[in-house]
């Protein structure tokens, strides 16, 4: 761990505000193995900063005077992402017309810092894992082995675990990023530091366009406190331009700050990964899906602990249920909806009336699959029929990257 008086030269030198115990720690060891050429993983949900710790890295490395280059992999298309990152022959496809360097090649020497690393194709994953164990690559459309000298910083928002769990990620290759892992704390679990961010981003804003800085009151305070900020750091900085620019009154109260702030919604709650490991559905990730999916299953259940409920308040009342019912019996009616308040109306409700004891014959649950590809499938389905193929619209209504949307519909073989 470093001293306080380094960990600040740091954060003055690149601009961190906090001094939350796991921010100083990450800090402590991006500073650590910044002098060696170890691989780094750094790990954190969108939004809380993770670019900053590669320049960190890069900064106080023995390669600082040579190239750095950050790649978004997620950003870049699958059919070309080989070529960007290890060059290609000419005539090595369709629109090669002459030889191009890839980023290895152009940054030999430096540190390349790779972005939504999960993003990565296993193909040019497997590629990687060739750079990050013997320093060589062959370029797209050649047979020529070349070597390269690159420190490789990766990032990601995904928990690659859990990828490589579900064949998306490399095992050889998660455990080759991950020599020294680093975690970057979302902003809810450093709220002692929201307010003194805010008040900075304000005062740099004010400075930007000219304005007097915002103030908040001890209520709105306490309301960015307890905010979740699923953008992080990225979040609160465009909230702190938008109330800069637009409000009128520069003593903002709580009931200023809402016509700013989103709802909240239950489907942005973080997922708790296997190590408790906390990751916002701000991320695009298919695991939003699954978790919007077990959302709905605990509705369900909710739904038929309300009917257990009301067959037990009308068996104390001299009501039979009988099940399974038969349209043909007569003595059987449907129930109307004064009986079922609260409860979904989509679900049969029967009565018969009975003047001898109170019995609840067993009740035989209506089979659903619980099959977590076909639910992901049901809910890809949904989403393009809401949005009338518009696959841009359902890739942001189920919360996912329209690259991710674009393989599940390949991978489901869905016609839409």
């Amino acid at each position: 761990m470093l001293k306080e008086q380094e960990l600040q030269l740091i954060k003055n030198r690149f601009g961190i505000i906090g001094n939350n115990p796991s921010l100083n720690y990450a800090l402590s060891v991006a500073s650590q193995v910044a002098p060696t050429d170890l691989t780094v993983l750094v790990q954190g949900e969108s939004g809380v900063g993770k670019e900053i710790f590669s320049q960190i890295i890069h900064s106080l490395s023995s390669r600082k005077h040579n190239s750095f280059i950050a790649i978004n992999c997620g950003a870049i298309p699958e059919g070309t992402i080989d070529s960007e990152l290890f060059g290609h022959e000419k005539g090595a496809f369709t629109s090669a017309s002459e030889s191009r360097k890839g980023y290895f090649e152009t940054v030999n020497g430096g540190t390349i810092f790779l972005d939504e690393i999960g993003e990565l194709p296993l193909g040019t994953q497997a590629r990687l894992l060739r750079v990050l164990e013997v320093g060589e690559y062959i370029r797209v459309g050649s047979s020529k082995v070349q070597k390269t000298n690159v420190r490789v910083i990766a990032a990601t928002n995904k928990d690659l675990l859990n990828q490589v769990n579900m064949g998306r990620f490399r095992e050889d290759l998660y455990y080759r990023l991950s020599t020294v892992p680093i975690r970057v704390v979302s902003l809810r679990e450093r709220k002692e530091d929201i307010p003194i961010l805010f008040k900075k981003f304000c005062l740099d804003f004010a400075e930007r366009y000219k304005t007097t800085p915002i103030q908040l009151s001890e209520e709105a305070t306490q309301a960015i406190i307890h905010y979740r900020w699923p953008g992080n750091i990225r979040e609160l900085k465009n909230i702190a331009e938008q109330i800069s620019v637009l409000s009128q009154n520069k003593f903002i109260n709580e009931q200023d700050l809402k016509h700013f702030l989103p709802a909240q919604s239950n489907e942005n709650m973080p997922i708790l990964t296997s190590k408790g490991t906390s990751y916002n559905n701000d991320f695009s990730t298919e695991r939003e899906i699954l978790y919007k999916l077990f959302v709905d299953m605990k509705k369900d259940v909710t739904e038929l602990k309300k009917i257990f409920f009301e067959l037990s308040k009308n068996a104390a009342q001299g009501v039979t249920y009988e099940h399974p019912f038969h349209e043909s019996d007569s003595h059987i009616m449907p129930y109307n909806s004064d009986y079922a308040q609260g409860i979904n109306p989509s679900l049969p409700a029967y009565i018969m009336p009975n003047n001898e004891d109170v019995k609840i014959n067993k009740v035989h649950p209506i089979e659903e699959t619980l099959n977590l590809a076909e639910k992901e499938k049901d809910f890809i389905k949904k989403a393009l029929i809401k949005h009338r193929g518009r696959r841009r619209d359902a890739a942001s209504e189920l919360g996912i990257s329209e690259r991710t949307l674009y393989r599940k519909i390949k991978e489901y073989d869905i016609e839409d």
